[in-house]
């Protein structure tokens, strides 16, 4: 095995409610598939390691790899799994020194110099982008070349680190191979999406385009840039093809965060899917402003089954504060058009925010309770690293910079006017009192009755929290 990518074991789900993984999102890293994809074309072998999926320990994570003996092990990173994958990499390093550690990711290419400079067991960083960086570094290593003409890395030059230059080509989306999910054990099968979050199975997860070129506070661009770029209308609509010719694919999750960005676009797809008579459902995240009553119209014809939108708050001077360039009345509106177009709403929001008060709590906790949302998520505000607001906010009111829990879980900040204590008691009751309200109920009871496949995933749900529950009285 030439290399191994591996996506380590980090804190998905709150401690203590482990049962919970049977309703979660269980959806592989688009990432790695991406970068396998590319390696493989390159004439390198690879396989992946989903360690939370698998279940896999940092022990059992690390013989793995071992069995198959790769030269290379690539490991993405998200801030919250940066000290699990370090001590995957020293245990490598203890037991086959002759691997060379890899790491990439979004909190590399926010945080690379840093993360570099902490961990001494990761050799080699890989910024941004990694497919064009890879297709030139591996076959330099492979070889025992200079890497210092290799753009967007950071490596190690005996007791220095030397960060070379950043490439200006980026890529052309039309131009990647296909995601190399034939490497996943199990798939589609044992990659369901969240419960309730798509009719039936299989399920996939794709995103039509990279780059974002809003400047939200909260949110970190600094692995695909401020440019979008689009996969082609065609190439989307062969891809949905190969997934359902190839897989069974029957629902497609995109996951890119602008996918309505571009209305011709979107347009053009609809049509080709419409024309074709082509039958897949699917769901994607759209800005509020970028939306209207004739394009959701041909989203729904076209198969659209649940649009996710970032609401975030429903106070105008909360988003004011984000930079999030849209205003509650414009999310009301677009609520209301998808509502009426038949398509299913998420509503994500974030509590905790700089600035968060009791009446901006209040204003939210309203929001939610008039829009015709089926579902909402709601997190607690994470200062992720590389975004503009974990910038202005470090080194002053953050608890600490505990990496291991910047995960949406935890609120790790607290709000000048706001304690830790009432923020955990309105998180609970903002969600209780959303998810209680009876028309809500109504429509997961019909989802279950139409798609069993629900029902029996909370059965799997609620036999494990039985268990856990009667074996810790037992104890």
């Amino acid at each position: 095995m030439d290399i191994i990518f591996v996506n380590p074991p980090y804190e998905q789900i709150a401690k203590g409610f482990d049962c919970v993984r049977h309703i979660s999102n269980q959806s592989p890293s688009l990432g790695l598939l991406h970068l396998a994809a590319q390696v493989i074309e390159d004439g390198f072998s690879c396989s992946i390691i989903e360690c939370a999926i698998e279940r896999l320990s940092i022990e059992e994570t690390v013989e793995k790899i071992l069995e198959h003996n790769p030269k290379f092990v690539g490991i993405t990173l998200f801030t919250v799994g940066v000290h699990n994958a370090n001590l995957i990499a020293k245990a490598l390093k203890e037991k086959a020194p002759h691997i060379t550690i890899l790491v990439g990711g979004p909190h590399i290419s926010s945080m690379g110099m840093e993360t570099m400079e902490r961990f001494q067991s990761f050799d080699i960083a890989v910024m941004n982008e990694g497919e064009i960086t890879l297709s030139k570094l591996l076959p330099a290593l492979k070889n025992n070349q200079d890497i210092s003409n290799v753009e967007d890395i950071i490596y190690r030059d005996q007791n220095q680190l030397v960060q070379t230059t950043n490439r200006t080509i980026q890529i052309e989306l039309d131009d990647l191979p296909l995601p190399s999910w034939h490497l996943l054990p199990n798939f589609p099968k044992g990659y369901p999406l969240t419960v309730f979050d798509y009719p039936k199975g299989p399920v996939a997860t794709f995103s039509a385009s990279r780059g974002c070129p809003f400047k939200c506070e909260f949110c970190d661009t600094s692995t695909f840039g401020a440019k979008i770029r689009y996969y082609s209308p065609q190439k989307v609509f062969e891809i949905m093809q190969y997934l359902q010719n190839t897989y069974g694919i029957t629902h497609l999750q995109f996951v890119d965060d602008l996918f309505v960005a571009s209305k011709k676009r979107i347009l053009k797809l609809c049509e080709l899917i419409i024309e074709s008579n082509f039958k897949m459902t699917w769901s994607c995240t759209a800005r509020v402003d970028s939306i209207n009553p004739e394009i959701l119209h041909q989203m729904k014809k076209a198969g659209c089954w649940e649009i996710s939108y970032g609401l975030e708050s429903g106070s105008d001077a909360m988003l004011k504060n984000m930079r999030k360039a849209t205003k509650t009345e414009q999310a009301r509106n677009a609520v209301q058009w998808t509502h009426d177009a038949g398509i299913r709403c998420k509503g994500l929001l974030m509590l905790g925010y700089p600035g968060e008060d009791e009446s901006t709590i209040a204003q939210t906790k309203a929001f939610v309770k008039e829009l015709p949302l089926t579902t909402m998520n709601l997190s607690k505000f994470t200062p992720y690293p590389g975004s503009p607001i974990y910038i202005k906010l470090y080194g002053t009111s953050m608890r600490d910079e505990d990496w291991d829990r910047m995960n949406g879980m935890n609120f790790i900040y607290e709000p000048e006017h706001v304690s830790m204590e009432k923020l955990h008691f309105e998180y609970r009751n903002i969600l209780e009192g959303f998810y209680q309200r009876p028309q809500i109920a109504h429509h997961y009871v019909k989802m279950i009755l139409r798609y069993p496949t629900h029902l029996m995933r909370l059965l799997k749900f609620g036999l494990c929290s039985f268990k856990a529950k009667y074996l810790k009285k037992a104890r």
